[in-house]
């Protein structure tokens, strides 16, 4: 069975204090569900019309599973709390290889 991953984009950082809030919740809602944070931060090169900005890679044991954990009530409790406007992001549910 192919991974799932949730790839998180962030082209801005509007209100750092509700970010900070969010992160615990997020974590404990990517436990909960299995999840295995790849990549956080870090340095970023952008190539290939690529945009250089903060990125998060999460992985999940299928793509079912990634899709469940954004969709189920702790991780959306995270999103309540971070609000809107807290962030401008793109995130995307994506299927592995097999």
């Amino acid at each position: 069975m192919a991974k799932g991953y949730i790839i998180a984009f962030y082209q801005s950082v509007n209100d750092p204090d509700r970010l900070a809030e969010y992160a615990p919740l997020a974590g404990k809602a990517i436990a909960e569900a299995g999840g295995r944070i790849l990549v956080r931060g870090g340095q970023v090169k952008a190539l290939e019309n690529g945009v250089a900005e903060r990125t998060v890679v999460i992985e999940f044991d299928s793509y079912d599973d990634a899709l469940n954990y954004y969709a189920g009530d702790v991780y959306q409790a995270a999103l309540a709390a971070l609000g809107e406007g807290a962030v401008v992001r793109e995130i995307r549910a994506v299927e592995g290889v097999e």
